[in-house]
C-alpha cells in the first residue's frame, strides 16, 4: 500500500504540482485548501504524513498543527512563504517535524518527506516484511527466502529488491531507483542500478518462482507479481 500524504495548502496550483510530483514518487496524495476541512480529512483518512501551510482559511496552520498533535504523532512538515526564525521555532515547538520555505524545490521536498518517514516508527504499525507466493523479503533481518530457501544478498541488493517489491508492478526509472535506494546525495551513476539488478537476477534465477524483476524497455524496471494457475 502506498504511503498517504495529506497536503493542506490554499494555493491550488502549488497543490497540483505537489500532487503530480509525489504521485510520480509512489505516494498517494490527498488535498485540502482549508484548515478546518483539512483537519476533518486528517481524521477521516489517517495519512502517514501532513504537509501543512501556515496561512490558511478556516483554521490557520498553527491551529491545525495543535489539533493534530492532540490526537496523533503523525509527522508534520510545515510549508510556508515565511522564512523568519520565530516562525520556524514556533512550528517545531508546536510539534512539526520539519519546515520548508517556499518556493519549494520538489526533489528536496521528497527527500525531506522520506527522511521524516524513516525517523517515524509508530509502535505496532511499521511493516518491514513483504510476503508473496513463494517469496518472503524481510527488511528487519535483511533476509530473502524463495521457496523456503534463504538467498544470500548484499545489503544494497536487498534494499533495491525490497523497494521494488514494495510497489508491485509499478515501473521505476533508473534515476528514481538511484534516488530512493542510494539517496539523493549519491555520487554514482544510473549504471549502478543496472549492475545491482543483474546481480539480483543471477541470484534469484536458480529459484524459479512467479515474481520477477522485469525490464521495461526505454523506461526502467519493475517487480512483476504474477499468480501461477
Amino acid at each position: 500500500m502506498n504511503q498517504k500524504i495529506l497536503v493542506i495548502e490554499d494555493a491550488k496550483n502549488l497543490c497540483d504540482l505537489i500532487k503530480l510530483y509525489l504521485n510520480k514518487e509512489g505516494f498517494e496524495v490527498l488535498i485540502s485548501h482549508n484548515g478546518l476541512e483539512g483537519l476533518k480529512l486528517f481524521q477521516q483518512e489517517a495519512p502517514n504524513l501532513v504537509l501543512l501551510d501556515i496561512m490558511l482559511p478556516g483554521l490557520d496552520g498553527w491551529q491545525v498543527c495543535r489539533e493534530i498533535r492532540k490526537m496523533s504523532d503523525i509527522p508534520i512538515i510545515i510549508i510556508t512563504a515565511k522564512d523568519e526564525e520565530f516562525d520556524k521555532v514556533l512550528g517545531l515547538e508546536l510539534g512539526a517535524d520539519d519546515y520548508i520555505v517556499k518556493p519549494i524545490k520538489f526533489k528536496e521536498l521528497v527527500a525531506r518527506i522520506r527522511a521524516v518517514l524513516r525517523r517515524f516508527h509508530p509502535t505496532g504499525l511499521e511493516v518491514n516484511k513483504l510476503v508473496f507466493p513463494g517469496m518472503v523479503i524481510d527488511a528487519d533481518t535483511y533476509t530473502v527466502t524463495v521457496n523456503k530457501q534463504e538467498i544470500t544478498l548484499s545489503p544494497k541488493e536487498l534494499e533495491l529488491l525490497y523497494f521494488l517489491a514494495s510497489h508491485p508492478n509499478k515501473v521505476f526509472t533508473r534515476q528514481q531507483l538511484l534516488d530512493q535506494v542510494w539517496g539523493y546525495d549519491f555520487a554514482g551513476t544510473t549504471r549502478t542500478v543496472d549492475v545491482h539488478i543483474e546481480r539480483l537476477r543471477k541470484k534469484l534465477k536458480p529459484h524459479r518462482q512467479a515474481n520477477q524483476i522485469k525490464t521495461v524497455w526505454g523506461v526502467g524496471y519493475k517487480f512483476e507479481v504474477r499468480h501461477d494457475d
